[in-house]
């Protein structure tokens, strides 16, 4: 496909990009029950789909689970919203709900990083249940991120398709992951596409819709 393709997409797509945009920016100001939605989500969407990590933030945050110490029945609720690797998943929701929020460490990593890099890189080296993708997800939909890169399998086939990567490749160590985002932001600003409006406009591509 063409980037002038890509172009005429985006700006069909702008107003309902923007808008979704302002929903993220909102969370952080929202407060810590937001927030952990949101990292339940990015969490729980890692080899699952985002609708059944979104059926499960949801059930999480309406029973109050998402306070809860007992990951067996955050389990069940991920099982439920099928979302994969459940019981590891709820593990992971509830230690890194203790390790960011009860002993409020979110807020230290956010207020001694120098960029939003340093942060997401902080928080993937650090948190139970994120790698780099996770950590640059959970930035961006709280508000904090909007230069990191989300490289998931849809951003990356469409990165491949237009040019900006020569190749997929087989696995993202850090070093890879972050030589990969370079090219992205590069392309962005060729593009004169703002990066997480990439993003999304890479994703509705991909799945029809603009979610999250």
């Amino acid at each position: 496909m063409s980037t002038a393709y890509l172009k005429r997409t985006y700006l069909s797509k702008k107003k309902e990009i923007t808008s979704r945009m302002d929903d993220f920016e909102k969370v952080k100001e929202l407060g810590e029950n937001s927030l952990l939605g949101e990292l339940a989500f990015c969490i729980s969407t890692a080899n699952s789909s985002a609708k059944a990590a979104y059926r499960a933030q949801t059930e999480l945050l309406k029973t109050g689970l998402i306070y809860s110490d007992n990951s067996e029945h955050i389990a069940e609720v991920l099982l439920k919203s099928k979302v994969r690797f459940h019981n590891n998943k709820a593990k992971y929701i509830v230690a890194a709900r203790k390790q960011l929020f009860v002993n409020g460490e979110f807020e230290k990593y956010v207020n001694e990083s120098k960029d939003e890099f340093e942060l997401r890189d902080s928080l993937a080296e650090s948190v139970m249940g994120f790698g780099m993708k996770e950590a640059a997800h959970f930035l961006r939909n709280t508000g904090y991120g909007k230069q990191t890169a989300i490289l998931d399998r849809h951003i990356l086939r469409n990165l491949k398709r237009y040019g900006a990567i020569e190749e997929i490749p087989k696995s993202l160590t850090p070093n890879k992951y972050r030589e990969i985002e370079g090219k992205m932001l590069e392309f962005s600003k060729e593009m004169k596409i703002p990066p997480a409006h990439l993003d999304l406009v890479f994703w509705s591509e991909e799945t029809g819709e603009i979610f999250k």
